[in-house]
């Protein structure tokens, strides 16, 4: 894993994170869809976390894993039935991660392994919230 922190953005929508979050670990609630994958693209965070809606017709909730590694970005999703679809807290919270492209493999991150210990382990510990 990373050793120096990264920054976290916990976002409910992809379309949220802005330039200034490059490098940083974006926790969304999105699908990790085509379109979605151009916001991601565009901040270039270290690691993108998405949902992977039921994965869909011809992989299409998990286009992000190709599309972002061939940007040279890492992607992760977590299953539909661990977190809310749109609601980023569930995604950090009860996500678990399903699917990682080799540059999220690379920082550590494996299919099977809680959201929130990807987060802990790139950001290091996150107060807890109400």
């Amino acid at each position: 894993m990373r050793r120096v922190p990264a920054p976290l953005r916990v976002v409910d929508s992809i379309t949220e994170l802005r330039a200034s979050d490059e490098g940083c670990v974006a926790v969304s609630g999105s699908h990790g869809g085509h379109s979605a994958s151009q916001y991601a693209i565009a901040a270039r965070p270290l690691l993108s976390v998405f949902n992977d809606a039921g994965v869909g017709k011809d992989g299409a909730g998990i286009a992000a894993l190709e599309l972002l590694a061939a940007e040279g970005l890492a992607t992760a999703l977590v299953g539909h039935d661990s977190a809310r679809i749109g609601e980023a807290r569930s995604t950090l919270e009860d996500g678990v991660i399903r699917h990682a492209n080799a540059l999220a493999r690379a920082l550590g991150v494996q299919p099977g392994m809680r959201c929130s210990e990807v987060v802990a382990r790139l950001c290091g510990p996150q107060p807890l919230k109400p």
